[in-house]
């Protein structure tokens, strides 16, 4: 048998717009997906059929990556579903982590690179930064051209991304989750057919990009009121793009109060959003006020552990 665990993660900035190549920044989070691996007699997933729908990842993951024996595969996740906090990429990336365990040495970018590829497929569309970052750990920049802290670049078509390692404090953030679950791949085709017809929105992916890159220094400087500007700026932008819902801008404005600034992650369209804030159970009790089921979250160090 083998054992492997992945963390969620949280985009900081540039969730949508990395799609298109412009920079992103996400950290781990300490809400992690275990997968179990043992040899069986049929192919199982917690019991069930592979083939079942909800397993489109797990299934991906085990058509690219195993050619030996049925496995029955025992999922444990504490990260909820569809709520922007990469539950499908640490589920993938764990999948992958114990099927590799079960073979030999295993190498976080190598289980990155066959994790993006398994997203891209069940999606239509993605980018690395959800997998890589669940991989790796810690903080991950994506971003065009490769600098200081580099770690791997993925490429797909004419799409290039390069990850790195990012250095940023410790901090707590607050969750607050709609209760949502919105499907991604529909949510980034969405954004691509708005870019293509509507130049407000090319242009709103652009200075997301540049947001990403202002929020990154004003972190690593600790300048917590000028991030939680740019995140303010960041949620309005991701809602020219189409991505936004009524009750995300109503936990935003709730928690805002209470934070240095707030903004939806992820996919959107639902899920969740988050508040950086010296005032956590402030937030989480305007978050709950509001509607919402609210929770702390805390940037977590480790990626991808893998054991036979």
């Amino acid at each position: 048998m083998s054992r492997a665990s992945a963390p969620g993660k949280l985009i900081l900035f540039g969730e949508h717009a990395v799609v298109f190549g412009e920079p992103a920044l996400a950290t781990a989070i300490d809400l992690r997906t275990e997968v179990f691996a043992r040899l069986h007699d049929e192919w199982l997933v917690d019991g069930a059929s592979l083939k079942d729908t909800k397993y489109a990842y797990v299934r991906r993951a085990v058509d690219s990556s195993w050619k030996g024996p049925p496995l029955w595969l025992e999922i444990r996740s504490m990260i909820p579903l569809g709520c922007g906090l990469g539950s499908s990429a640490a589920v993938t990336v764990a999948t992958l982590g114990a099927l590799a365990a079960l073979q030999g040495p295993v190498d976080p970018e190598a289980v990155a690179r066959a994790a993006f590829e398994v997203e891209h497929a069940v999606q239509g569309r993605a980018s690395p930064i959800d997998t890589s970052t669940s991989a790796h750990g810690a903080a991950v920049l994506v971003r065009r051209a490769a600098g200081d802290g580099f770690l791997w670049t993925i490429e797909k078509g004419d799409r290039r991304w390069s990850l790195h390692h990012a250095s940023l404090p410790g901090v707590r953030l607050v969750v607050g989750n709609t209760g949502i679950a919105a499907a991604t791949g529909p949510l980034v085709a969405g954004v691509k057919a708005r870019v293509d017809r509507d130049p407000r929105a090319a242009a709103a992916v652009a200075e997301i990009g540049e947001i990403t890159l202002d929020g990154l220094r004003a972190l690593q400087r600790r300048d917590l009121v000028r991030a939680g500007e740019l995140m303010d700026r960041d949620h309005e932008l991701l809602n020219v793009l189409g991505v936004g819902h009524p009750l995300l801008d109503k936990f935003v404005e709730a928690a805002r109060p209470h934070a240095f600034g707030a903004k939806l992650t992820g996919a959107g369209g639902g899920g969740s959003m988050f508040a950086l804030t010296d005032e956590p159970e402030e937030v989480r009790a305007a978050i709950e006020a509001a509607g919402g089921s609210a929770f702390l979250v805390e940037t977590e160090p480790r990626g991808l552990e893998a054991s036979p």
